[in-house]
């Protein structure tokens, strides 16, 4: 069977209309996108690791705009900060003001200490613990 996809794509673009963040559509269904249906469809593996691989290399593009993230001489405390940058997003990253303070005089049980003493730490638990000690040991 031929159909022209270019054309069915564009006609579903067109009646779907894309938004960009989560809603709910006539039905009911939470959608996103031109008409994802998530709630009955969801999204693949593929396409979560899509996703992640996005946002990540969103996080390193924003991050390397900070002189005291390029100054991290270790890849693991960088990917520490990179999964921070992830999981709080830049804004609240950047009020960890201390830990900034500590990356650059590379004092790093101090950024450590500083990531555990956070209402971040106590949401996310044991990640924090992990992410504090690749951070104060460096490998």
């Amino acid at each position: 069977m031929f159909i022209d996809y270019e054309r069915l794509s564009d006609s579903v673009q067109r009646h779907e209309g894309l938004r960009l963040k989560p809603y709910k559509c006539t039905a009911g269904k939470l959608s996103i996108g031109y008409g994802r249906n998530l709630d009955d469809r969801g999204i693949t593996k593929v396409e979560a690791k899509a996703m992640l691989d996005a946002d990540l290399q969103s996080c390193m593009f924003e991050l390397m705009a900070l002189d005291a993230f390029r100054t991290i001489e270790s890849p693991l405390r960088r990917e520490i900060i990179i999964e921070m940058c992830f999981n709080l997003g830049l804004k609240r990253l950047l009020k960890f003001q201390k830990m900034w303070a500590a990356i650059l005089c590379e004092a790093w049980q101090v950024a450590a200490e500083e990531m555990l003493d956070s209402k971040w730490a106590k949401q996310v638990g044991n990640r924090a613990i992990t992410l504090a000690k690749g951070m104060k040991d460096g490998d």
